[in-house]
């Protein structure tokens, strides 16, 4: 039971998604510094300059209703940010280099190469000759046969 535990914590599989979730933790932190600190004071800018952002208050006064939209485009910038360079960085080489493997241990049947037309057109004319060949073998049994007597051959 412990060789099979043990097996299945260093398949490869196991330690790459430890090291992705690793270095997403890191990646998120640094996004998520970016947005903070870069687009949502872009974004509160855009609110005015008197305002706790891009944003409004359902009830004046009162800073626990402020709904803040600055703080949905941040969120929605944050996961454009990690998406595109997971894409990037991590889906689209790893899809290249399965597909370059694949190519590579994928046996490439040889291709027939086509019969030139008069090669073909001597086949045919081959096959019918022995066709007409048979057909005559079968009609002259056929007819001794039936006008010679079997001890006469």
């Amino acid at each position: 039971m412990l060789k099979g535990f043990k097996d299945f914590i260093l398949r490869g599989n196991v330690i790459e998604l430890s090291i992705a979730v690793v270095v997403g933790t890191a990646f998120t932190a640094l996004v998520t510094a970016f947005t903070t600190n870069i687009v949502n004071p872009i974004i509160a800018a855009a609110g005015g300059v008197n305002t706790e952002g891009l944003g409004f208050p359902i009830w004046p006064g009162n800073d626990k209703t402020f709904v803040n939209i600055g703080g949905a485009i941040t969120a929605f910038v944050t996961f454009l940010i990690t998406a595109a360079v997971v894409y990037f960085i991590f889906v689209a080489p790893m899809n290249k280099i399965n597909s370059l493997v694949k190519s590579r241990l994928a046996t490439a049947e040889p291709e027939e190469e086509p019969i030139p037309a008069d090669t073909a057109l001597l086949a045919e004319i081959r096959d019918l000759l022995t066709q007409l060949a048979g057909n005559d073998r079968e009609l002259t049994s056929a007819g001794t046969s039936s006008k010679e007597p079997e001890g006469s051959r």
